[in-house]
């Protein structure tokens, strides 16, 4: 059973001419599944190619991230449902990446509240999208989990579909996700130095609903931290979780590769 990379952006790497080398070495480094993930209609498209030509190896999700919602937004949203599509022979296999996101905001308060206006309604509307359509929801949370939270309880979306990728809160807000039925999943921030909450929130969700990721190209984990990512590199976040969970490296692919297959449908 190989490791299941279930959040990365291929998109860098296909513009720069460098995908098939990214591809060959994840899957020498044991990288069974990679779930690529989208931000906007651009790489929507590009994704879908991609996992149509290594449906071995590439699943792909379709989402507007917070970062991608302007002013025209609902011009982008109109043309997701499409992706689903029985005409497609290639689905994704998830709504993502989706969310808020403060951190990126203005310093300008109107304009920061205009802009987060806008992110909170692109959210609701694929929230009610995810959940006509039943599908697994990827959620990007930056600087904003109480709203997403609030968000995700108001679309009535079912909590044991929703995933936090990325997750860099702490143990009390992953029990809260937890408790609803949702998870986090685990970046190469798992592995560094100063992520002590990071890894409380790993061992407060339990192995049970652990998830890899790379992010990838960021978030490099250590000893790789400075460089660009891939997905190749998320063996070295499973070789440090299986310590914070204290078992074997086999053990750790094999349920966190589990917990991927079940969650996305791989």
């Amino acid at each position: 059973m190989g490791l299941i990379d279930t959040h990365a952006h291929l998109e860098s790497f296909a513009l720069k001419g460098e995908l098939a080398g990214v591809l060959a070495r994840a899957e020498a480094a044991g990288v069974e599944k990679i779930v690529t993930v989208g931000t906007g209609p651009d790489d929507w498209v590009l994704y879908r190619e991609i996992a149509a030509a290594h449906p071995a190896l590439v699943r792909f999700a379709v989402g507007l991230h917070p970062c991608s919602v302007g002013e025209d937004w609902a011009g982008a949203f109109a043309q997701m449902e499409d992706f689903w599509s029985l005409a497609h022979a290639c689905r994704p296999v998830a709504m993502g990446e989706v969310g808020l996101d403060r951190f990126h905001l203005p310093k300008d308060e109107a304009e920061a509240a205009r802009i987060f206006g806008w992110q909170q309604a692109a959210f609701a509307e694929q929230l009610a999208l995810a959940r006509r359509l039943g599908c697994p929801v990827v959620v990007h949370a930056r600087g904003a989990f109480r709203e997403t939270v609030e968000l995700i309880d108001a679309s009535g979306v079912d909590w044991t579909r929703v995933v936090y990728h990325c997750f860099a809160e702490g143990a009390e807000e992953i029990s809260e996700l937890v408790a609803r039925g949702g998870r986090g999943s685990f970046t190469g921030v798992l592995t560094y130095k100063n992520a002590e909450n990071v890894r409380a929130a790993a061992k407060a969700q339990g192995l049970e609903r652990f998830m890899l990721e790379t992010d990838a190209p960021y978030l490099t984990p250590v000893p790789h931290r400075g460089k660009p990512n891939e997905p190749a590199l998320v063996r070295h976040t499973a070789e440090h979780a299986a310590a914070v969970f204290g078992v074997s490296y086999e053990e750790l692919v094999a349920r966190s590769a589990a917990n991927a297959r079940a969650f996305f449908g791989l």
